[in-house]
């Protein structure tokens, strides 16, 4: 029996296509995998620039509320200071030890009363800006909850 040459050929062919199909199959899917990590590294090296300017964001509002609320602590700090001063003037001209006391009396009870005044502000501009500071973060939560919960 001879075999003819085309049929050589035509039994070489079909060996090679079923040979190469699955190895073209496994490209295939390789490729595939490989392009869903690439996009997948790029999605989550987006996310994560999202996370640092949330941060950078975030630590720019607490810096600059600091910052107002220092002064104003300073700006409170001098007018206490000022209305010490003014009252231990007016104490060194007194005439009478009931004058003295009323002096005294007077600025114990505005001060008090100014302390409770400026603490009342100072913790409601602290709550204040402590939600300023904390509203970018919060917001990238919030995206990464939505984009990791519908991934899942």
């Amino acid at each position: 029996m001879t075999v003819k040459p085309k049929t050589i050929e035509a039994t070489a062919e079909t060996a090679t296509a079923a040979a190469t199909a699955p190895m073209e199959q496994a490209q295939a899917k390789l490729k595939q995998g490989y392009d869903r990590a690439v996009k997948t590294a790029e999605q989550l090296a987006e996310f994560n620039k999202g996370n640092v300017e949330a941060l950078v964001a975030s630590s720019k509002i607490l810096a600059t509320g600091l910052q107002d609320i220092s002064k104003h602590v300073a700006t409170t700090a001098k007018a206490n200071l000022d209305e010490t001063v003014s009252t231990f003037r007016a104490l060194s001209g007194v005439k009478s030890l009931k004058e003295a006391i009323d002096i005294q009396t007077s600025f114990a009870r505005t001060s008090f009363e100014k302390a409770i005044a400026d603490s009342g502000k100072l913790t409601e501009t602290s709550l204040k800006l402590a939600e300023q500071a904390y509203a970018p973060l919060t917001a990238r939560l919030n995206v990464a909850v939505e984009t990791f919960t519908t991934r899942a």
